[in-house]
C-alpha cells in the first residue's frame, strides 16, 4: 500500500487536474491520461525517496500531456487520454535507460582530451 504522504499527494494532484480540465484550451482527456501514467510511475517507484518520486511524477505529467498529439500522429491510437497515458508512463523509463546507455559510450581519446591530436 502507498504511504500516507504519497496518497495525500496523489489525491491533491488529482483534484487540481480535475479542476484545470474545466478551463478552455486544455485537453482534459490528455491531462487525465498523463496524470494516470504519472501516478503509475510514482506509485511503482517504491524504493525512491518521496521528493524523487514527486519529481518523476511532475516530469511524467508534463511530458505525457505534451507528447500526446505526437503519439496520436505516429501510432494507431486515436484518443488523447490513452496516448498521454502511454507517453507519461514510458517517459521516465525510456529516459533513464537512454542516460545509462550514454554513460557506457566509449569516446575516442582525441575527444576526451578536448580535440587535441597528440
Amino acid at each position: 500500500m502507498a504511504e500516507p504522504s504519497t496518497a495525500t499527494l496523489l489525491v491533491t494532484t488529482a483534484a487540481g487536474i480535475g479542476l484545470s480540465s474545466l478551463f478552455p484550451g486544455i485537453d482534459g482527456n490528455a491531462l487525465i491520461g498523463a496524470f494516470a501514467g504519472a501516478a503509475l510511475v510514482a506509485i511503482s517507484s517504491k524504493n525512491l525517496p518521496v521528493m524523487q518520486r514527486l519529481a518523476y511524477m511532475v516530469i511524467s505529467l508534463a511530458v505525457g500531456y505534451l507528447a500526446a498529439p505526437e503519439v496520436i500522429n505516429n501510432s494507431p491510437l486515436k484518443q488523447s487520454g490513452v496516448a498521454a497515458f502511454f507517453a507519461s508512463a514510458g517517459v521516465i523509463a525510456l529516459t533513464l535507460h537512454g542516460i545509462d546507455l550514454i554513460k557506457t559510450i566509449e569516446l575516442p581519446d582525441w575527444i576526451r582530451k578536448g580535440g587535441r591530436n597528440e
